[in-house]
């Protein structure tokens, strides 16, 4: 079975979190995603742990489901659209989302003589193994009712002693490796390597996350991450952020176990478990994919910064060095070795072929699908914000009516899309899927902006409009 996964998420007691973002608030939005197994999130956070276990039971499997989920209403809603507009009902995704335990924790720490700040995931099968590692942080002074993404002082080697001496079983996976300020390989404040990083204990770091500034090619330069898994997840803040990427295991079953295995034996079968593919968030979108400086609209490509360097030549500050750069400062291969090819291929059987990345050199490596989420599409193809409510009720109509963002986006014919929400919106969707589009990079915390139609193309379609009015 293909399980669609996005295994990193935050919850209401984070900093700069929706105040929704509730186990049945995610629950909805993982199941309008059309996402199969989400995250908890902050499991480390007291009020947290309460509410996971409020609201969710375990299954035995290492996963967990929620309790007493009163899905008629709902159904009945989705019955409803499909009869209103016609929708085949066989392309409802009426699988209810499954829950794994994992958390993030932010260390802060002195080594090598300068300041770390590095953050990891932790995994857990159990609730009874995070409780046991949340009893041990507390003995080692962490403050876990600070923030749901605690800020510890134990090094990453602290923390994989912590964890593993716990349960063999957890994984550590260091996320968004790539973010200047708080990651593994972050220009700020990181390292050159995971054996740096994580000392003995690197042999047990079995995958790391991609970040929305890198996609899996970025990281396939990297030598020491050729015996990794390379995992995407969407780091959401709130719910429409969730799946913005995405890991998509192909399992024999879903358990816990499973998943575990196809993480460690870096995406090839073992016993039917792997990474099928995952789902990418453009990185140039990413609010640091390129070097620059926010406060005097400065940014460089990795070019660009190689011959005027690191200062902002307006206030005479460093600039943040972006993911780009700082790739091309430790990969050991270019992207030419690589030879990246994009191709039309089904990966579900029944399903449509999609357009993946894959490298020829790189063949034992889970190739990977670029997509812009559904909201950010209906608000180009129909204006207005993502969050406007001309878009929102396209969206709840597409979700609902085909069985998800995910369905809409993979799946689902664009004729019928078309159909039901006009050519617009159909071609937009057509654009995105084949990559016929543009994105200005993001850089020094600024998200880069997705173009789906140039400029030109407006032009023509608003004098296109006002010649159709003459008649």
């Amino acid at each position: 079975m293909q399980v669609i996964a996005d295994l990193h998420i935050h919850s209401k007691y984070s900093r700069a979190v929706s105040p929704q973002m509730t186990i049945p608030f995610i629950w909805e939005w993982a199941k309008r995603k059309g996402i199969t197994l989400m995250t908890t999130g902050d499991w480390t956070h007291p009020l947290w742990i309460r509410e996971i276990k409020q609201n969710l039971e375990e299954m035995g499997t290492g996963l967990l489901r929620i309790k007493n989920y009163e899905s008629g209403i709902k159904n009945n809603e989705e019955e409803n659209i499909k009869s209103k507009w016609n929708i085949d009902k066989n392309n409802s995704n009426n699988t209810d989302p499954l829950f794994l335990l994992t958390t993030e924790i932010s260390s802060i720490y002195s080594q090598g003589g300068r300041l770390r700040r590095i953050h990891n995931l932790i995994w857990s099968p159990s609730i009874a193994t995070a409780d046991k590692v949340n009893k041990e942080l507390l003995n080692r002074g962490a403050n876990l009712s600070s923030d749901g993404r605690p800020i510890v002082g134990l090094t990453s080697i602290q923390i994989a002693e912590l964890v593993l001496s716990i349960d063999p079983s957890c994984l550590i996976v260091p996320c968004h490796i790539w973010t200047p300020w708080f990651s593994l390989y972050g220009s700020e404040s990181g390292f050159d390597s995971i054996d740096e990083c994580f000392g003995s204990y690197a042999k047990y770091i079995y995958a790391v996350e991609t970040g929305l500034s890198s996609d899996p090619a970025m990281n396939w330069r990297i030598k020491e991450l050729d015996s990794r898994s390379i995992v995407s997840s969407s780091d959401a803040h709130s719910g429409p952020k969730l799946g913005r990427e995405a890991t998509v295991f192909e399992l024999a079953e879903l358990s816990y176990k499973a998943i575990r295995e196809a993480i460690i034996n870096r995406g090839e079968s073992v016993n039917a478990n792997k990474i099928a593919y995952t789902i990418e968030f453009h990185p140039e979108e990413g609010k640091y994919h390129w070097t620059g400086h926010r406060n005097c609209g400065i940014k460089q490509t990795p070019e660009e910064t190689k011959k005027k360097g690191v200062v902002c030549p307006v206030c005479g500050k460093k600039l943040t060095i972006g993911v780009m750069h700082r790739v091309e400062q430790l990969a050991k291969r270019s992207e030419e070795e690589l030879k990246l090819s994009v191709v039309n291929k089904q990966l579900s059987e029944g399903k449509n072929s999609i357009k993946i990345t894959e490298s020829s050199t790189q063949p034992s490596r889970p190739p990977y699908v670029m997509l812009v989420p559904l909201q950010e599409i209906l608000s180009e193809a129909l204006g207005g914000m993502p969050t406007g409510q001309v878009v929102q009720n396209e969206y709840k109509k597409l979700t609902d009516g085909f069985g998800g963002e995910f369905e809409v986006l993979l799946n689902i014919d664009i004729n019928k899309i078309k159909n039901i929400s006009g050519e617009r919106v159909g071609e937009a969707i057509e654009k995105v899927i084949n990559n016929d589009m543009t994105v200005d990079p993001g850089y020094d915390g600024v998200f880069g902006k997705v173009k789906i139609w140039k400029a030109v193309d407006k032009e023509e379609k608003k004098d296109t409009k006002e010649q159709m009015s003459l008649f």
